[in-house]
């Protein structure tokens, strides 16, 4: 299992759960009643599933795609470690993957 922790915007936990490798972050943040949209339904169509990886895990992490770094230049308070969560599969190599929600992140359709 794979120690999955997300943040607040400020940097404090704000939950921490297990997920199983082969799983989207997206999928995983869903589950954890995280403020992700997820407009496109996890298609690579928006940038509201936007994340900012913690340094030490940016890393291990497979490099995102010209398709996903074109979406982030629209994702408001992207950083230099920021994701799509859609486009995050946990693999059996992370012990663990530390997340934070950007400022003003909302999940529209949960309030």
């Amino acid at each position: 299992m794979i120690k999955v922790r997300f943040l607040r915007p400020d940097g404090t936990l704000d939950k921490e759960v297990e997920a199983r490798p082969g799983q989207r972050l997206l999928d995983v943040a869903w589950a954890a009643g995280q403020p992700l949209e997820g407009a496109c339904e996890g298609v690579m169509a928006c940038s509201t599933c936007h994340v900012i990886v913690d340094r030490k895990d940016f890393g291990k992490l497979a490099p995102a795609g010209d398709e996903e770094e074109d979406l982030l230049d629209l994702a408001a308070h992207a950083t230099r470690t920021s994701r799509l969560a859609c486009q995050i599969i946990l693999s059996e190599e992370l012990e663990s993957l530390s997340v934070r929600i950007p400022a003003g992140a909302r999940n529209w359709l949960y309030g």
